[in-house]
């Protein structure tokens, strides 16, 4: 009987360390940074090679895959934005698991080309999926069942280009940039019920050109001397917020507007990309309170940096790509410039690192893979077909890329196994 208990109990591991290892809850992965703990990610892949399968995705939309288990979990829009859903997949075949519709606005808002109305990316945690797809709804979701919980119609803004803010888990709280031409605010819902648990309006002057006052950005929660901050890009400024009750702690301000890279968070500093016109990173210790934008800003640049994508920080390097295609990596610490590399194309989803490489998804369809490293050390360049705007996920050592049309787990074939398209 001990045996058979013992048995019971390392199998029953296994499995916690199997959903672990495929768990991608929310945009940019676990930590919301770009990092996977996958150590076989593949290296190469073509549509003919390495291509566990390929499924073809209903509608429009630029959301990141997240994944829990066996599900696969992302957002689409048909019918031009008046059918807004959620759709799951199996993790395993590709196959359609559910197809709900969660919204059906009567007029949605016009939005930019480029972007979609299902671009935010959803949470996905204990059996439930938060899908935000901004002033037209978000909702709560019964994975298992696909039957939604609960809705939410009560954060209106202008986006004038569309949804784009990704919304945060922390506690029971599901936290929501609400950064429009008209109003300017963060929110947290209870994920219980949906309800508004705290709302905090940006402070601080706006411009007066209400096209200035739009971001797209995701907040990022950090620890700082054990106490959590919710990091939040807006435009004209970042905030540092309590999480638990949305009270404003720190703010900086700098030159910039629809901000749309999440900001990331390493070697003591936080690090915030300004937005359009002239994309500057900022390197912030994030501490004090009030103002602090004489006193702890570290550094910053205005060389090749991204309006779209999020930079990445690895063992104290800063690697980020501009939306032209020039990719960098800078000192953490004080931003010295140690490389740029032209990878051709342009980019609009963030890197991922996994395993000492660095994986940079172009608009093309073309992913750069770099050894992360003090030198552009070029390991492979692979192409899909199809536009790529949607940030990559992992599941185990599969990477999970979305086109324009298609959802692709990219993953190198057992031992003696054929490799091919599906």
């Amino acid at each position: 009987m001990r045996h058979a208990f013992l048995t019971i109990c390392a199998l029953a591991g296994l499995v916690r360390a199997v959903a672990a290892a495929d768990a991608w809850p929310q945009f940019r992965g676990p930590g919301g940074q770009g990092h996977a703990a996958a150590r076989r990610l593949p290296l190469t892949w073509s549509e003919t090679s390495n291509i566990a399968w390929k499924v073809a995705l209903p509608g429009r939309g630029w959301s990141s895959p997240v994944v829990e288990g066996r599900q696969i979990w992302l957002t689409t829009a048909l019918e031009g934005g008046t059918s807004l859903r959620a759709v799951s997949l199996d993790l395993s075949t590709g196959s359609v698991v559910h197809d709900v519709e969660v919204f059906r606005p009567d007029n949605p808002p016009a939005i930019n080309n480029k972007n979609s109305y299902a671009s935010p990316t959803p949470v996905l945690e204990s059996g439930r999926l938060y899908a935000h797809f901004g002033t037209l709804g978000t909702a709560c979701l019964d994975t298992r069942s696909g039957e939604v919980l609960w809705t939410n119609n009560e954060l209106e803004l202008d986006h004038k280009e569309g949804p784009g803010s990704s919304p945060v888990s922390w506690g029971k709280l599901l936290v929501i940039h609400c950064d429009g031409m008209d109003v300017q605010y963060v929110v947290a819902l209870d994920k219980r019920s949906g309800r508004i648990a705290w709302k905090t309006n940006r402070s601080g002057k706006m411009s007066d050109n209400p096209d200035f006052r739009k971001a797209y950005s995701t907040p990022l929660v950090v620890s700082v001397d054990g106490k959590d901050q919710l990091v939040s890009p807006g435009a004209g400024r970042v905030f540092s917020y309590d999480p638990a009750t949305g009270g404003e702690l720190w703010s900086v301000d700098y030159p910039g507007f629809s901000n749309v890279p999440r900001p990331v968070y390493g070697g003591g500093l936080v690090f915030v990309c300004t937005g359009y016109m002239k994309p500057e990173l900022w390197a912030i210790r994030p501490g004090g309170r009030g103002d602090v934008t004489s006193t702890h800003v570290a550094w910053g640049t205005s060389r090749q940096v991204p309006a779209n994508s999020s930079p990445l920080w690895v063992a104290g390097r800063i690697y980020m790509t501009s939306d032209g295609g020039v990719a960098s990596c800078l000192a953490a610490e004080d931003g010295r410039l140690l490389w740029q590399a032209r990878l051709g194309g342009n980019y609009t989803a963030s890197p991922l690192h996994a395993a000492g490489r660095i994986y940079f998804l172009s608009e093309d369809g073309v992913t750069t893979v770099l050894e992360a490293g003090t030198e552009p050390n070029e390991l492979a360049k692979n192409r899909l077909d199809g536009r790529i705007l949607a940030s990559p996920a992992v599941a185990g050592n599969a990477l999970l890329v979305r086109t324009e049309t298609h959802l692709y787990r990219i993953e190198e074939p057992p031992a003696g196994a054929a490799s091919g398209g599906k």
